[in-house]
């Protein structure tokens, strides 16, 4: 909530017993990091900037202060949050203010100052200065200073609420408001200690100002850390639990009575607060709002500090592994262990007991995230879902595999918001290299990725939409970003394998192409060409071509499939007979044909699985890349040729030095 300090008092008046965690706090507030501040503080000439700052740093008056002061910096013991501040005096004339931008821009507050015995400086506020700051688009906390209150003229008393409500309800970016005298030492030390919480306890990622009430992310960040401390999952923090979440938080236990206090002070103004149990999670969530709305950000960004967020209201970056140690052509795969746990939270939340997770279900097993990491692409309808909209369990398994596949350390981060209780680099697995697999001749992966190649209108978006259990649409949507969809395959004995089809758009190949490492996790690519038209069969040929040889060149080389979509329609012969012939040259299956249309897949995805457990076949071979190979085999059979004919020499004079010695 933001501040509005009138003379030598709060406008919101006194505190409750539960000040105590609020003092505790102010001790203990934790800084998120942040190793030091940068306030500016800008204005109109004769405002009052540069006595204000030499009061701050020396406790006295200044009798002859310059026009614009050199940077002046409070030590780290100048706050209870101990961190030190760089204040920047600017000069306001139109002559500096492309410095006055710099300034502005490399700030983390801004200290915005009026005279109070000059009412035109305050009109200036709305007129120029906070206007000019969202142009040089200033995105820090603003703090609203009048300074000279000693000078105001005393027949003309006005009301800093009154005066200042409407503009801070047009300029959000306004923090606090606060009158002070440098002159008087009114007030001037409070002027920097709220700039620097803005900074450090800023309102904005807690508290809507419009609605008056907590931020999403906030709320869940709160629900979550209430869910670690109750303890005995009754719902409700007992006593011996509020305790303990106070010391964690701000090293200071509660008496027994100021526990009855904080309680008390729910109960009156929400009795669902409190239960037979003790402190429930909106009695929990209401205090931290009545923190907020008394100007004590500092309590909560305490708590949320010793639970590990960020000031995004995110898990900081260093409590989630984002390391992982892997080649190129090795994927990421959750383990055994992850997901018999995420059966697990499945059933729990499967709240009706249907055998799928709703929208309103899955909303409330991520309401301890940040936000539902599937809201948006590529995860955003990648799954199959069930007639009523919902995720099975195999579809709630496939989101999370792909997940993990495409960004490990997210899936990482939301096993810890939802409470995976072990080690999180427990929950994944790092595979053995494709060159490993080929080797072996058998890929040990569980997930595989295969990318969907094609040209435009071959079926390449009707074949993804299969997987997923869509119906067959003729109404044509081009795709133009990358589209992915995931599913669990059954293999023969009961195997399941998830298999991961990602689509290429025919104008992106090029562009994918230009990484020498585009291909390396590729498990597989599958080439989509409509059967009845020979253009698509050529073009489908020409990609072909491109990633195989691709392929050669990096040491990626991937194995391909050839699926000849729309077999409903009148058959192209040339396209049948050249494509047989492309197959045999180049050592793959012969094309595989489907028809979404009909639902005649003829078992492509397991099919695509089978070529991916199996790495060493498949796998075309280009002329360019058999006339490279059989330059290369001329080139060691001339190396051991030569190697043959030195040996012999050398043999032969070793031979002669011998016998001349002899």
């Amino acid at each position: 909530m933001r501040l509005m300090i009138l003379g030598v008092f709060l406008v919101w008046g006194g505190w409750c017993s539960t000040d105590l965690m609020a003092r505790a706090a102010a001790g203990n507030a934790l800084s998120g990091g942040v190793t030091g501040v940068r306030i500016v503080v800008v204005g109109d000439r004769g405002t009052g900037k540069s006595s204000l700052i030499c009061t701050a740093a020396t406790d006295a008056f200044p009798t002859n202060a310059p026009p614009v002061l050199p940077p002046t910096r409070l030590p780290e013991d100048f706050y209870p949050d101990r961190v030190p501040l760089t204040i920047i005096d600017t000069s306001s004339r139109v002559e500096d203010s492309g410095k006055l931008g710099e300034e502005l821009r490399r700030a983390d507050a801004v200290v915005l100052t009026y005279a109070c015995d000059q009412p035109a400086t305050l009109d200036r506020l709305s007129t120029f200065w906070l206007p000019e700051l969202r142009r040089l688009e200033v995105k820090v906390p603003v703090i609203v200073v009048g300074c000279k209150l000693d000078l105001r003229d005393e027949h003309q008393q006005i009301s800093l609420d009154d005066v200042m409500t409407p503009i801070m309800h047009q300029f959000r970016e306004i923090e606090t408001c606060i009158e002070c005298s440098a002159f008087k030492l009114i007030q001037v030390p409070e002027v920097f200690y709220y700039a620097q919480k803005a900074v450090l306890h800023p309102t904005a990622p807690l508290f809507d100002q419009e609605t008056q009430t907590l931020k999403p992310r906030c709320v869940r960040a709160l629900k979550r850390i209430f869910i670690l401390c109750d303890h005995d999952r009754d719902g409700a923090l007992s006593d011996a639990e509020l305790n303990d979440f106070q010391v964690k938080c701000f090293n200071a236990p509660l008496q027994p009575s100021e526990i009855v206090g904080v309680k008390r002070v729910v109960q009156e103004k929400l009795p669902e607060g409190v239960s037979e149990h003790g402190l429930t999670l909106t009695g929990f969530l209401f205090l931290h709002a009545l923190f907020i709305e008394k100007g004590r950000l500092e309590t909560t960004w305490t708590v949320l500090r010793k639970f590990g967020y960020d000031n995004d209201i995110k898990l900081a970056e260093s409590l989630i592994p984002s390391s992982f140690k892997r080649s190129p052509d090795q994927s990421v795969e959750l383990t055994n262990e992850a997901i018999e746990y995420l059966k697990g939270i499945f059933d729990l939340f499967d709240a009706d007991g249907d055998g799928a997770l709703r929208s309103s279900e899955i909303d409330d097993l991520f309401s301890t995230a940040p936000e539902c990491p599937w809201n948006e692409a590529p995860y955003k309808d990648a799954a199959e879902k069930t007639a009523l909209g919902g995720l099975s369990l195999d579809g709630f398994l496939s989101q999370w595999a792909l997940m993990t596949l495409l960004d490990p350390a997210r899936t990482l981060e939301n096993l810890i918001y939802i409470g995976y209780p072990g080690d999180p680099s427990s929950a994944i697995r790092v595979t053995k290299t494709r060159r490993y697999n080929r080797k072996k001749q058998q890929s040990d992966r569980n997930v595989f990725q295969c990318l969907v190649f094609g040209p435009k209108k071959a079926g390449k978006s009707a074949l993804l939409n299969s997987f997923l259990g869509r119906p067959f649409s003729d109404t044509y949507s081009s795709t133009t970003d990358e589209r992915y969809a995931v599913n669990i395959v059954d293999q023969h004995g009961g195997v399941k394998k998830t298999l991961v089809l990602q689509e290429i758009p025919e104008d992106g190949v090029k562009k994918m192409l230009v990484k020498k490492e585009s291909l390396a996790a590729c498990d597989m690519a599958v080439f989509v060409h409509d059967s009845s038209d020979e253009s698509s069969w050529k073009r489908a040929t020409e990609l072909l071509v491109e990633v195989a040889s691709h392929g050669e060149i990096t040491g990626f080389e991937v194995p391909c499939l050839i699926v000849a979509a729309k077999d409903d329609l009148d058959p192209c012969s040339m396209a049948i007979q050249d494509s047989t012939r492309v197959s045999q040259d180049m050592g793959i299956e012969a094309p595989i044909p489907i028809s979404t249309k009909l639902g005649d897949f003829n078992n492509i995805f397991r099919r695509i699985v089978n070529a991916a457990e199996h790495p060493h076949l498949s796998i075309p071979e280009t002329e360019a890349g058999r006339n490279r190979k059989q330059y290369h085999r001329l080139v060691n059979r001339s190396l051991m040729f030569v190697s043959a004919i030195v040996g012999l020499a050398a043999y032969r004079v070793y031979a002669a030095r011998k016998n001349a010695s002899s």
